[in-house]
């Protein structure tokens, strides 16, 4: 049983260190070590960063990224990406360069809205609440006015209000149902406070106004809290080209492999255990941009998989359609994202990646991320019905293993030759290092790794 510890979160850095170190590190030296060695040297930098969360012991490394060549809407791109995934940023600007050749990425804002809900109990005549608030309209917005005033200068606020009746799922369950355009923020916190005072408002106006009863009064606020789910904050893009321009695809003509593309992404639409893979792929690019650009890509992943499950069945998001000669693949993306506030205003390495993107607004980088997340499912829909995804997830994939089993520098030229012309494998990768090796120590071929 691990010590129980209270007051953590006020230890120092260091304290914190050191408890962790007596009750959980095995090797307590090595871990204060590694954890030090990501420390940046620049104080202040530092200090901001452990201020971004809680409990906060050091920094956590991912590639910061750039895919180049991305024509979106008529303007050249260099999309920053922070991933993991050593093929996401090479199969996206592999097909940016593909599609800048036949007229780039079309992107659409199909929509703005978001949605926050006060969920509240009512034990009472639902005619006569619904028909109070609606009459009472005006007195919600104005208790709100204080909140919504920047916004509104800006060309948001609140767009819509309603008294929703919920009590056929759950016994005497009420929302106000709100809509909110916050232009160029994410919005969240400004959502969750106007919802706070919306529900403020409910209870007062009910207990002042004398056509309730005293059962009626008795609201009882359950919670106040926005909604992930962006059906209407929607972004399209696309791509479309003429059939016979699809070239480039060995062993197939331009029409033989629209139609197995085509056929790719209509199992995605018929299957759901193909479909999450699918969209798994799109979410490659869209997260990574997303994430970039200091943006909450858990908010958008939950958003992308209920949409693409909103007619009861989880399907593709991308579309394909062959018609008149004409080769057309997009996809709606239901994406809240914000260009201002939060990390964009205080991460150097987000305001870096936005000033990369030419600062856009929050309905750009909708287009900008829906393109990323459309050009992913491109190439793996391609590598998927021509050669298979694992010849060039793999072969970018080399260098991973290649580190995990320390192969010296000199050592990485005979390996990248090696498997130009074979599956890559970690097993493979360590089954020929140990015969080389061997070979060596015997004195055979001492200079085969220096050619």
């Amino acid at each position: 049983m691990k010590k129980r510890v209270r007051g953590f979160s006020k230890l120092s850095k260091g304290s914190k260190i050191e408890w962790l170190s007596a009750h959980y590190f095995d090797h307590a030296d090595r871990a204060r070590e590694i954890l030090e060695q990501y420390w940046n040297a620049d104080e202040k930098l530092q200090r901001l960063h452990d201020e971004f969360a809680e409990n906060t012991l050091s920094n956590f490394y991912m590639p910061f990224c750039v895919a180049p060549n991305f024509l979106i809407d008529g303007a050249a791109y260099a999309l920053p990406m922070v991933t993991e995934e050593s093929s996401v940023v090479a199969a996206a600007a592999k097909t940016a360069l593909y599609w800048r050749d036949r007229g780039g990425f079309q992107t659409q804002v199909l929509g703005l809205k978001k949605v926050g809900q006060v969920h509240f109990l009512y034990h009472g005549d639902s005619d006569k609440l619904k028909a109070f608030f609606d009459r009472n309209q005006d007195r919600f917005l104005k208790a709100t006015a204080d909140l919504t005033q920047n916004m509104r200068a800006r060309g948001g606020g609140i767009t819509l209000l309603d008294l929703l009746d919920k009590s056929d799922l759950e016994p005497d369950y009420y929302q106000i149902f709100a809509q909110f355009n916050t232009v160029s923020a994410m919005g969240a916190n400004f959502i969750n406070s106007c919802l706070e005072e919306l529900a403020r408002t409910l209870k007062r106006e009910v207990q002042q106004s004398p056509v309730f009863t005293a059962e009626e009064k008795d609201i009882e606020v359950i919670m106040c809290i926005v909604s992930n789910y962006t059906p209407e904050c929607l972004v399209r893009a696309e791509v479309c080209c003429p059939v016979a321009q699809l070239t480039d695809v060995p062993g197939l003509s331009p029409l033989e492999f629209a139609e197995k593309f085509q056929r790719g992404v209509r199992l995605a639409q018929v299957e759901p255990y193909r479909a999450v893979t699918h969209n798994k792929g799109i979410m490659n690019g869209v997260d990574a941009v997303v994430i970039a650009t200091g943006n909450d890509f858990r908010a958008v992943e939950a958003a992308a998989h209920a949409y693409a499950a909103r007619d009861g069945q989880y399907r593709s998001l991308t579309q394909v359609d062959i018609r008149d000669g004409q080769f057309r693949f997009g996809l709606d993306l239901p994406l809240s994202v914000g260009t201002v506030g939060g990390l964009t205003s205080t991460h150097p390495l987000v305001k870096l990646a936005l000033d990369t993107l030419g600062n856009p607004s929050a309905p750009d980088l909708m287009g900008i991320a829906a393109a990323a997340g459309l050009a992913q499912n491109f190439a793996a829909v391609r590598a998927l019905v021509t050669t298979g995804i694992q010849r060039g997830h793999m072969k970018l994939h080399l260098s991973n293993i290649l580190n995990q089993v320390e192969v010296a520098e000199e050592e990485r030229g005979f390996f990248v030759n090696y498997f130009k012309d074979k599956a890559v494998s970690y097993a493979t990768v360590r089954q020929v290092l140990d015969h080389l090796r061997r070979l060596a120590d015997e004195g055979f071929i001492r200079w085969f790794f220096t050619r």
